[in-house]
């Protein structure tokens, strides 16, 4: 598929599911994408540190997204620090991703690095502690859409049917935030943020924090 499609496109972006799960496979396709002169981006959650360490180390990356996976979204039902997709394992994960992209980044082995926070009502918390943690690296809000898998358990055994009336109601419910509500928890962060809706796809927002600061200095 890249090899027949190389002569239309500039670049492959490889994201999830996970894909620096399959570490072998991911190094291979890179490598044939870069034989194509073609771009690379890796869309993550971050929970394989060792993978992105062996694409930075052999230039693979032009572009690394870092998908930052809040408590709300899975890392909070198992305890332990050892247990495999536990919140300790994968913040202790994440931490390494996120300084091995920003290393590569210092010393131009990569050309972008972003992190991604995809935005519900429940994680408004994480994403403050988050945003503090990460500095200036480019932070990217994302509106998130309720799963059915998420809240309701499996929909395995369901018929298509219900799964779309299922579907229906729990978007009634929980609506993804609005672009203004998203803007108002970004006015809580200090920074210029990018913000991806499904409406109006992304913008770049100068947070109420600057405009304050401004009229401050007028005054």
């Amino acid at each position: 598929m890249i090899r027949t499609s190389s002569p239309f496109i500039s670049g492959v972006v490889f994201s999830g599911g996970e894909p620096t799960l399959q570490k072998d496979a991911l190094l291979e396709l890179a490598r044939f994408a870069k034989t194509l002169q073609l771009k690379v981006g890796i869309q993550t959650n971050g929970q394989f540190p060792a993978t992105l360490e062996a694409i930075v180390a052999e230039n693979l990356a032009d572009k690394i997204a870092i998908d930052y996976k809040t408590r709300w979204e899975g890392f909070s039902s198992v305890t332990g620090d050892q247990v495999p997709g536990s919140r300790n394992e994968y913040q202790k994960n994440i931490r390494k991703s996120v300084g091995i992209c920003k290393k590569a980044l210092r010393e131009q082995e990569l050309g972008e690095f972003e992190i991604v926070i995809t935005v519900f009502y429940e994680n408004e918390e994480y994403i403050k502690e988050i945003a503090a943690q990460i500095g200036t690296i480019p932070l990217v809000l994302q509106q998130g859409e309720h799963k059915i898998g998420a809240l309701q358990g499996t929909v395995s055994d369901i018929s298509h049917g219900e799964y779309i009336s299922k579907r229906k109601s729990l978007q009634e419910l929980h609506p993804p935030l609005t672009l203004a509500e998203i803007k108002k928890i970004a006015d809580e962060l200090g920074r210029t943020v990018r913000i991806r809706t499904r409406e109006i796809g992304e913008i770049s927002y100068e947070s109420d924090w600057r405009c304050r600061d401004a009229r401050k200095r007028q005054r």
